[in-house]
């Protein structure tokens, strides 16, 4: 009997997984077939037989290159399959071996590895280990004025990422900028997108500023961002990356259109924008008197005896020492303030020769081209869907007919709960113990609590004797014991009645007893009257004696 609940609830487990695996494949199907309605370039395969056993595949569908809604700069998204546009950097790098100066490292169109949008191409870092530079002129230069800066593009590193970057530079507009001969030193007005080396997870954002009086540019790093950017570089999926810059000189970052950091030009870059108005005197010099002892002499630091390191012992020997009961400390005169202490020293302020104030950052220097200057050590490092504009809703709209489709069909494709833990068991065969434990456990708890009772004969077997079926057995076990309680009832007013009566006797016994106690009484008063009586007869007196 236990042996066939245990296989009962068994194939109830299974049952019900199996129905959150179906319902999970139909949600995700929900889920595409919304996308799919958004988007009028994603058509959908016709799914297999629900009736069918097997479960269907995923649905796969094409690709549409996305189009602009309004102005741009510029928009790139290498569906042609081209480089058309794109000039391969031949320069050197300075200060390195010749053997690793040159910008060699391949660029090409490919499709994404692994991916759910057939046709949807992308720029890809092919080489590792080498030094990488491509460019692209702009539609036409981008001045900074009333409006804002919006630069978006996509990063997937499909094979991780041990040591190398991902961002772009906007290149500023100069008489000597030749993207024949971009390298590291060309100037660039901002630099943005993901970097990382080691386990330092970093998301770039830098702008050149010119110094007003020297006419000197300065890099300006933004401050880092307090999210964890560590899953944009490991999960090997598509991931959108965005700056905003805005004419008050706000500063907006989002992954995923979500932010991020954000902050002000003015306030959340290092260095400062603008120096600070003095300075310590360089040439001021610490005076000779100068007191900055608050209490005390200096006392030299102890060290340990370097010749007593690798001896066995170190000078004569002498008796070991215990503690002294009676010791206090050697006594020191206690310390007063210093009459002369003029506390740290620090050389005067000047005013500063330098101070500018700047309270209009955004206005940096125009550019006319983007860039991908890199070096990595990870290969196959894919590029997408640039676009720089000003219009918030046209990298909205660029965004969700670009990634937004990505990141839908890649819902769409994802396994079901049972099958991501199949999958996860596959990698990580101690897994199964888990799965089993979580399951055989609860199964236990049903068998133990549910199947451990006493057994009741069935109706068949009380047929086969003239034993009182249940029922019968608990309607007599009712009028016995109804029985019982009157036999009990009846016994209780039994015994106060006796009691009852028994103290009417006790009371009435004692009030006979102090009846006679009081005719004793009455005659022990007569027989002494009676006396008394006697006595004072003169029969009864003495003759007295002359």
């Amino acid at each position: 009997m236990e042996m066939k609940w245990l296989l009962y609830v068994t194939l109830l487990a299974l049952g019900t997984l199996a129905a959150q695996e179906h319902d999970v494949g139909d949600d995700d199907g929900d889920v595409i077939d919304i996308e799919d309605d958004l988007d009028d370039g994603v058509e959908e395969i016709e799914d297999s037989n629900p009736e069918s056993s097997t479960p269907p595949p995923a649905p796969k569908v094409t690709y549409r290159a996305p189009v602009p809604t309004g102005e741009v700069y510029f928009v790139e998204s290498f569906d042609k399959g081209t480089l058309d546009g794109w000039i391969l950097s031949k320069a050197k790098k300075d200060d390195t071996d010749d053997e690793i100066a040159k910008y060699d490292g391949k660029w090409e169109v490919q499709d994404m590895k692994d991916t759910k949008l057939p046709g949807d191409k992308g720029l890809v870092l092919v080489t590792r280990a080498k030094h990488h530079a491509i460019s692209s002129k702009l539609s036409k230069p981008f001045v900074f004025d009333t409006k804002p800066l919006i630069i978006q593009y996509e990063v997937n590193f499909q094979n991780g990422i041990e040591c190398g970057g991902a961002y772009v530079k906007l290149l500023s507009k100069t008489p000597e900028l030749n993207l024949d001969q971009f390298h590291d030193k060309t100037p660039y007005t901002i630099m943005f997108g993901p970097d990382k080396c080691g386990e330092d997870y970093k998301l770039h954002f830098i702008f050149r500023h010119k110094n007003p009086k020297t006419g000197k540019y300065e890099e300006k790093h933004a401050k880092r961002p307090d999210a964890d950017l560590k899953t944009y570089f490991t999960d090997k999926k598509t991931h959108l990356y965005t700056l905003i810059l805005n004419p008050d000189n706000s500063f907006e970052i989002l992954v995923d259109q979500m932010v991020v950091n954000s902050g002000n030009l003015l306030n959340d870059m290092s260095p400062p924008v603008n120096p600070p108005r003095e300075i310590e005197d360089p040439n001021d010099q610490k005076p000779e008197d100068w007191d900055e002892d608050m209490d005390g002499e200096w006392e030299a630091p102890q060290i340990a005896n370097p010749k007593c390191e690798s001896a066995p012992g170190c000078g004569t020997w002498q008796r070991p020492m215990i503690d002294n009961p009676n010791y206090k400390g050697k006594w020191k005169p206690p310390m007063i303030d210093n009459v002369n202490y003029q506390g740290i020293w620090k050389p005067r302020k000047i005013p500063n020769p330098d101070f500018f104030e700047d309270l209009e950052p955004f206005k940096m220097t125009p550019f006319s081209a983007v860039g991908l200057e890199l070096w990595s050590m990870t290969s196959d490092i894919f590029f997408d869907n640039f676009i720089i504009c000003t219009e918030r809703a046209v990298a909205d709209d660029w965004a969700n007919d670009g990634w937004g489709l990505k990141k839908a069909a890649d819902g769409a494709a994802e396994p079901g709960v049972v099958g991501q833990m199949m999958a996860a068991a596959e990698e990580r065969p101690w897994l199964w113990v888990v799965y089993i434990l979580i399951v055989a456990f609860p199964v236990f708890l049903v068998v133990l609590f549910c199947c451990s009772g006493k057994k009741q004969p069935s109706a068949a077997e009380y047929k086969k004797t003239d034993a009182p079926q249940p029922d019968v057995v608990s309607d007599e076990r009712e009028e016995e014991k109804d029985k019982g309680d009157k036999e009990e009832e009846e016994e209780a007013n039994e015994e106060k009645l006796e009691e009852k009566q028994k103290n009417d006797a006790d009371i009435g016994s004692a009030s006979q007893e102090e009846e006679e106690e009081e005719e004793e009484e009455e005659d022990r008063k007569h027989a002494s009257e009676e006396e008394e009586t006697v006595n004072r007869s003169p029969r009864n007196r003495k003759p007295r004696k002359d």
